[in-house]
């Protein structure tokens, strides 16, 4: 009995060892990539990193910054046809509904409620975007 308690004492020791070194190489490791959304045709990811929307090729490369600046950007959505993204910003202090050109350019912003908005989807026609 006494050499079953010690193997599993040491047992429980590794496994502390461990899960302490698994949990210190992940927080070294973290990316801080939220929300990823694929664009309708397959070839292209939008996602958040630190606060701001970045746009890749699905193959790999470098991402391009889509939004930028001290507002957090969030939770990307693609339009049916692939030419816009719907995020959701916090720059007027709470989070509202913005839409952009896939292609980068100026955010429109849609939504001006007290409540935080976050973007679903696209209607079918492309011509609204479904929050809560």
């Amino acid at each position: 009995m006494k050499k079953i308690l010690i193997n599993l004492k040491s047992i429980v020791l590794v496994s502390l060892i461990c899960f302490n070194i698994t949990r210190i190489s992940a927080q070294e490791n973290a990316l801080w990539l939220r929300y990823p959304a694929i664009s309708p045709d397959g070839k292209t990811i939008v996602f958040s990193y630190k606060g701001n929307l970045y746009k890749v090729d699905a193959g790999g490369g470098a991402a391009a910054a889509l939004t930028v600046g001290s507002s957090h950007s969030t939770m990307p959505v693609w339009s049916k046809d692939g030419q816009s993204i719907a995020f959701a910003n916090n720059r007027n202090g709470n989070f509202d509904v913005f839409v952009v050109p896939s292609s980068g350019g100026k955010a429109t912003r849609l939504t001006y409620n007290s409540a935080n908005d976050y973007p679903y989807d696209f209607t079918t026609d492309n011509k609204q975007v479904i929050f809560g």
